[in-house]
This record gives C-alpha cells, sequence and structure tokens, in this order.
C-alpha cells in the first residue's frame, strides 16, 4: 500500500532556495510510488497580521511555485489549507490535548516571540495547528526542513498521546522526511543563521524568483573567509561550506566532489560558476511558473484539490470525534 504523504508551506514571500532544496524537491520526488497531499498553510500565515490582499496573493503565488517545481495535480493532492475547515477543527481538540510547557520549549516561538509576553497566541500555539495539518490525512511521511524536527516530534507525541487514551488507532502517527544533503541551507550574508524569507538584507537569501541580475549580486557578495581554500568544513568555513552545498545541491554533486572540481582554484571563479548553475536551475521554474499564474487554470486546480482532501479529512473527522464523544451522534 502507497504511503500518504502530507507537507505544506506558508504563503510567506517569495519562496527561497532554501525552501526549494529542503523541502519542495522533496514533495516532486516523493509523488512517484506515494499517495501526496501538498497544502498552501494559509492559516499558519496569519499568526502575524497581513494585509488580505497581498496574503491572497501570495497563495496563489506560492500554489503557482508548487506546479511549477513539479508537482503534478494528476499525482498529487494541492489545495489551500483554510479550504478544508477540519484542521482548524482537529486544532482545537489536539488544543485540549497538548500542553503549554511543550509548546513553550519550541525554539521557533522562542526566537520569533523573543520573550515579548504579549506575543500573539497564535505564534504560540501554531505547532498544534501544523499537528492538526498531519494528523488529519492519516500521513505516514511528513517532508519538511530540518529545522522541523521538533514539529514532527511534538505531533508524534500528540497523537500517541491521543491513542493512548482513546483507542490505538485514532491518528496514525507519522514519520519525518529529511535531505541530508542541501536540507539546510544557510544566509548568504551570515552562514551561521538559516537562510530565511524575513531577513532585512535582500542580499541574504536568493528566491525562486529572483532576476538574473539580484541572483549575481547576491552570490558575489555572499559571505566567505581569508583563506582562499574551496572545502567544506561547517565549523570553520562557514559561508564556503554553505556555497558548495547550495552548488552541490543544484548540480546534483556531493560536497566531495564539488571539493574535488574545485581544488586549487579561487573563491571569485568558485562564486561565478554557482551564480551560472543557480540561474540555470531556476530558470525553468520561473518560466513554468509565469505560464501557471497568468492561466485561469490555477483556481479550478486549487477547488478541486480542497474538494479532494476535504473528503479524507471528513473520513478522519468522523472517527476523531467518535472517539472523542462529539456531536449529537457522539
Amino acid at each position: 500500500m502507497a504511503a500518504r504523504v502530507f507537507s505544506g508551506v506558508q504563503p510567506t514571500g517569495n519562496i527561497h532556495i532554501g525552501n526549494y532544496l529542503g523541502a519542495l524537491k522533496q514533495f516532486v520526488d516523493l509523488q512517484t510510488g506515494n499517495d501526496c497531499i501538498y497544502c498552501i498553510v494559509d492559516l499558519h500565515a496569519i499568526t502575524v497580521p497581513k494585509d488580505p490582499s497581498e496574503l491572497n496573493s501570495a497563495i496563489l503565488d506560492v500554489a503557482a511555485l508548487y506546479l511549477a517545481v513539479g508537482l503534478d495535480p494528476g499525482k498529487s493532492i494541492v489545495f489551500v489549507q483554510s479550504d478544508v475547515s477540519g484542521h482548524a477543527e482537529l486544532s482545537w481538540i489536539l488544543m485540549c490535548n497538548s500542553y503549554t510547557g511543550e509548546l513553550s520549549r519550541m525554539t521557533q516561538f522562542k526566537d520569533k516571540s523573543r520573550g515579548n509576553e504579549s506575543a500573539p497566541t497564535g505564534l504560540f500555539a501554531y505547532p498544534v495547528l501544523m499537528a492538526a495539518d498531519i494528523l488529519l490525512y492519516d500521513t505516514d511521511v511528513v517532508p519538511v526542513g530540518n529545522d522541523q524536527k521538533q514539529h514532527i516530534e511534538l505531533t508524534r507525541d500528540i497523537a500517541i498521546r491521543v491513542n493512548n487514551k482513546y483507542g490505538e488507532d485514532t491518528f496514525v502517527v507519522p514519520e519525518g522526511r529529511f535531505l541530508k544533503e542541501g536540507a539546510r541551507i544557510m544566509a548568504l550574508d551570515d552562514p551561521t543563521a538559516k537562510m530565511s524569507k524575513s531577513a532585512e538584507n535582500p542580499h541574504s537569501s536568493i528566491s525562486l524568483l529572483d532576476d538574473e541580475g539580484k541572483i549575481k549580486k547576491s552570490i558575489m557578495r555572499a559571505t566567505t573567509d581569508s583563506d582562499g581554500e574551496i572545502r567544506f568544513d561547517p565549523g570553520s568555513k562557514p559561508g564556503v561550506s554553505n556555497l558548495i552545498t547550495i552548488y552541490g545541491a543544484f548540480a546534483g554533486m556531493g560536497a566531495a566532489d564539488v571539493e574535488r572540481e574545485w581544488a586549487g582554484r579561487g573563491y571569485g571563479d568558485f562564486k561565478k560558476a554557482l551564480v551560472e548553475v543557480t540561474i540555470d536551475s531556476l530558470r525553468p521554474i520561473q518560466e513554468r511558473y509565469a505560464e501557471i499564474r497568468s492561466s485561469g487554470d490555477l483556481i479550478t486546480t486549487l477547488k478541486d484539490g480542497a474538494e479532494r482532501a476535504g473528503a479524507i479529512a471528513e473520513k478522519v473527522m468522523v472517527r476523531v470525534k467518535d472517539r472523542f464523544g462529539l456531536g449529537a451522534a457522539g
């Protein structure tokens, strides 16, 4: 029996190459031989205030990028999270079966709230919504970036907790799937920090839709070091190691292979080659994106995906409500 796969991306700004290499490439690879469900998680985006029109446009942008990188609606279900009410409904049920202590230990909440006691409640509780996203579809495998390991563990803990109390088959306990190569792309200006959409410096990251001039400028400005050796050593050479990781991910090479290819050559030439391989890798995605975003088929695809996802979610919610004794028939 095919494994059920679920994952999602927030519609917050352009998707950068870290998102693509760490998650979206997995999404595409997993379509073969698996039952895949991929979501634009717009409810997660409103943990902080968003302009409604900008958010709606961003949802469609991310949906178009999903398809542009290779997701096939004929093989996978692609939809928008808020179009399936079960996400919010199950989130409340799980909220009542999670604890403030485990949520307060989430490193992303600590980073984003920075100790602010007036941080939005949604920022604190969104890992439970993420758990609901996954458990709503009897998910076996969750392909995500390495930074989401803690959230996958929380999802597993909640599922096991509920199963122990309400029945072993209430939820499928999912497994995370993480890339070893290219899964953690760091900021170009600060290779000790993860590449982020929210970075103030526009040259800290490269988005999938960046033009060639922006890509070249960002890579040529990327932080390296003074010894001039192209060697993969994240501990002492984080900047160069990050560029090696990006090059290898786009060129289909391991770090050792990149080292051998560029042994004895300088950073300037290596950066120029990285510019070329990055532009060549992103060009077909950008061209396909432009076609999809301008067509009238995108909304139809998302509505169809929501109907298919909703049918699966409804069956799971019937089972969950029955276990919890909810509803008139509970």
